[in-house]
């Protein structure tokens, strides 16, 4: 099942594909009302869904990110791809290396998410190095505390294409990675949210970044160091996460700052993010 977000006769709506390729209005204000709704609740609604509000060609709107505006920050991990973490360390070992067997969590600003076709910010008044992250984004649909690894994905309602666009000299001029990581319009994401029955748990799908057609990043996402079970449970030993959560789960090996020299992104290139069975998440850099 594929949710979407879209603009229609000015209106932001929730809906749903239906089996005729058609979209169905879900009656949800918001994504973020969907995913906090009782889960038994939302389940009988997505059942009848396409018996709700009314149907919708793909020519009556246009495709907002699936959350457009997240509750809170995005949790994500860095370096969770072995090949990823090798040339993150060649570039700059100091900011990069991590503790052996440890995962690497940042959080990243996102107050509002870009969508397919939206632009991306490049922000070169301060930023020289803006490079581009294709990631499986993982959302929670229920509330998770203490969750044991092998109850991990009961607690999973779908999943999304991240970008997490990065500016590589904000990021390694600090000792956090929160300012180089969550500049306005550095989290595009959609095209929709997938529910998580589409896939095998956890997914392995394959995982491509183009940049102005040159393919540049491609794996498949069950080569996670530290797989979604492993991320959910840890982290909800500690803090609570909400219902609606949002965690990339790291990009594979070919971002810009891996070649020799750097392929950073320039004004107007074309960043095309590419997960199977999600679809494509297509920006322009302005």
């Amino acid at each position: 099942m594929k949710l979407y977000t879209v603009v229609w006769q000015g209106q932001e709506v929730v809906c749903v594909e239906n089996p005729s390729g058609k979209l169905t209005i879900l009656p949800y204000r918001s994504m973020n009302d969907l995913l906090t709704d009782d889960p038994e609740s939302r389940k009988m609604v997505l059942e009848g869904g396409y018996a709700c509000a009314g149907t919708l060609s793909w020519e009556e709107v246009r495709v907002l990110a699936p959350i457009p505006r997240p509750r809170q920050d995005v949790i994500c991990l860095g370096m969770n791809y072995q090949k990823h973490k090798a040339e993150a360390e060649q570039f700059d070992t100091q900011a990069f290396t991590r503790e052996q067997g440890r995962a690497v969590y940042f959080s990243k600003r996102a107050t509002h998410c870009p969508g397919p076709g939206a632009p991306i910010p490049g922000h070169f008044d301060m930023v020289d190095s803006l490079d581009y992250e294709t990631e499986l984004a993982v959302i929670l649909g229920r509330e998770a505390k203490n969750v044991a690894q092998e109850d991990a994905f009961d607690y999973v309602f779908g999943y999304t294409i991240v970008n997490d666009v990065s500016a590589r000299n904000l990021q390694t001029g600090h000792k956090q990675w929160y300012f180089g990581k969550g500049l306005d319009g550095f989290t595009p994401m959609g095209p929709c949210i997938v529910t998580k029955e589409a896939f095998a748990q956890p997914p392995a799908q394959a995982i491509r970044t183009w940049i102005n057609g040159e393919l540049r990043q491609e794996a498949v996402t069950d080569e996670l160091i530290f797989g979604i079970a492993h991320v959910i449970s840890e982290l909800s030993q500690g803090m609570t996460l909400q219902a609606g959560t949002i965690i990339a789960t790291g990009t594979p090996a070919g971002v810009g700052m891996g070649f020799d020299p750097p392929k950073f992104l320039q004004k107007g290139d074309i960043v095309r993010c590419q997960i199977e069975g999600i679809g494509v998440l297509e920006n322009t850099v302005e």
